[in-house]
């Protein structure tokens, strides 16, 4: 297949050049599901690519490669693991621009958001190298003097990792990297929209020293089937799951046949709270990463801003600048600045959104527009006066879309921010330091922005409460996600 020069003349590598089969066993090979998967730019809305189909019996074969590689790679001395990841790391480092751009064109997000994210992909391999020599356990005396209480953490078993669009490198490491380090094997399912990423890592993988079988990459139509089959495999022990939570909870729903351990890293619906005495240059600085990052296409992008009504005219307005300034284009040109949409039900959905809003009141200050460019393009796009009822403010959005709506006290605040079944992020902006503490800790989410707009980090416990989700990763909860912990009473 020939790329469109237009195209080929931002990259520094030939897309083609990626392997588009399923990698399995080691081994790369056609699928047996039919017809291949077309990969789409959404920047132009063209074909840039084809990946495998995989069948359920392409799955299963993935899921025997993981299950024969087990015993050898459990068995692996924990230095030698890190140090293979550490490889990992190193070599994501030396391809970074090759990956940034891969994920640009394939994702369509800004190339400074694609280097960002291969970066912060590479770190997961990094941080899992060090936590895979510190897996320690625990030794005691049992409170009655009979015996010892000796704990163990050891790998959990086979697992399948099912990853989003949206972050098609750092979704990935962050469950692969982990998992291997606990001494796991695993069957990456990746989203269709993406898969070509996922595909050029797993090269990474092989030429850093990862065995055969340990890491296996499988694209396919029929996730719904693949996924199921796997789940209701004895041989698979461990789910980790990042998207939607309608799909997560189907995802619980199967994996409970087969009590199988389960990690959701599931929706968001972050509030972004401005109180009056916030520094409002660093409000607004705070609230463009939080929105605009990936073009709002994650799950920890500012959904609901409320701002407190000192400070709301000077805070909205601020905002429609800064957001009318953006550059809108291809993901990997270098001077774009938000890129288009994954396709374009994203942005019919989302056009409609706004519709509502301003027919229930909402005024829009800055853009609103989806005529900017050949591609699934929606201009970056701030909204005042947004009812509580609006969808932009019950909904996860997943684009370049800021609704605003004004509170008067601490407490409104509070209620307004915990008003919904999410929980996985907020935002505070306040110069008072107890204000700022006592709000995040009555914010019910995972995690909390305090007077920052970037909380995400490898060193750092990622997860939510309520319905976005189960489990942490990161830190060094995320090695613990892939353990069993075993307890062994010993007499001496």
């Amino acid at each position: 297949m020939s790329m469109d020069p237009q195209i080929s003349a931002h990259l520094s590598f030939d897309p083609t050049d990626i392997p588009g089969r399923l990698f399995i066993g080691g081994q790369w090979r056609q699928g047996r599901g039919g017809s291949d998967i077309d990969v789409i730019d959404p920047s132009s809305g063209s074909i840039i690519g084809q990946v495998a189909d995989a069948s359920v019996d392409d799955a299963m074969d993935a899921v025997a490669a993981a299950h024969d590689a087990l015993s050898g790679w459990a068995a692996t001395a924990p230095r030698k693991r890190s140090e293979i990841l550490r490889r990992c790391f190193e070599l994501m480092i030396e391809r970074k621009q090759m990956l940034a751009e891969l994920i640009s064109l394939e994702n369509g997000k800004a190339l400074g958001d694609a280097q960002g994210e291969v970066a912060y992909a590479a770190e997961f391999f990094r941080w899992f190298s060090e936590e895979a020599v510190r897996l320690n356990g625990d030794l005691s005396v049992a409170p009655s003097g009979a015996n010892r209480i000796l704990v163990q953490h050891q790998p959990i078993g086979v697992a399948v990792l099912v990853t989003p669009w949206n972050f098609p490198a750092a979704m990935a490491t962050r469950k692969i990297a982990p998992a291997l380090a606990a001494g796991c094997t695993c069957v990456l399912k990746p989203a269709t929209e993406t898969p070509l990423t996922a595909y050029a890592l797993a090269e990474i993988y092989r030429e850093a020293g990862v065995p055969d079988g340990v890491v296996n990459v499988i694209t396919t139509s029929k996730a719904g089937a693949a996924v199921s089959a796997m789940l209701h495999d004895p041989r698979v022990r461990k789910l980790s799951f990042t998207g939607s939570t309608e799909v997560g909870r189907r995802l619980l729903r199967e994996a409970a046949d087969t009590v199988i351990s389960c990690s959701m890293e599931l929706g968001g619906n972050a509030p972004f709270i401005v109180f009056d005495d916030a520094d409002l240059g660093a409000a607004l600085d705070g609230a463009m990463v939080a929105k605009m990052r990936n073009g709002g296409e994650a799950c920890t992008a500012a959904n609901r801003f409320y701002v407190q009504e000192g400070i709301a005219e000077a805070f909205s307005a601020g905002l429609a600048e800064r957001m009318k300034a953006l550059k809108v284009g291809p993901g990997y040109d270098a001077a774009t600045q938000c890129g288009p949409l994954i396709n374009q039900d994203a942005v019919s959905r989302i056009d409609t959104w706004i519709d509502e809003a301003v027919e229930g009141g909402a005024r829009v200050l800055a853009g609103g527009e989806t005529d900017v460019g050949k591609g699934y393009f929606l201009s970056p796009t701030v909204l005042t006066s947004v009812p509580a009822g609006a969808r932009l403010m019950r909904e996860e959005i997943f684009g370049p879309v800021a609704p605003i709506a004004v509170f008067k006290t601490e407490d409104e605040a509070i209620a307004l921010a915990n008003n919904t079944e999410y929980g996985l992020i907020a935002y505070v902006f306040t110069q008072d330091l107890a204000r700022g503490l006592r709000v995040s800790e009555k914010v019910e989410s995972g995690m909390v922005g305090l007077n920052r707009g970037l909380a995400s980090d490898p060193a750092a416990p990622f997860g939510g409460t309520k319905q976005s989700g189960l489990g942490r990763e990161g830190a060094h909860h995320g090695i613990l996600e892939f353990c069993e912990t075993k307890y062994i009473a010993v007499s001496w």
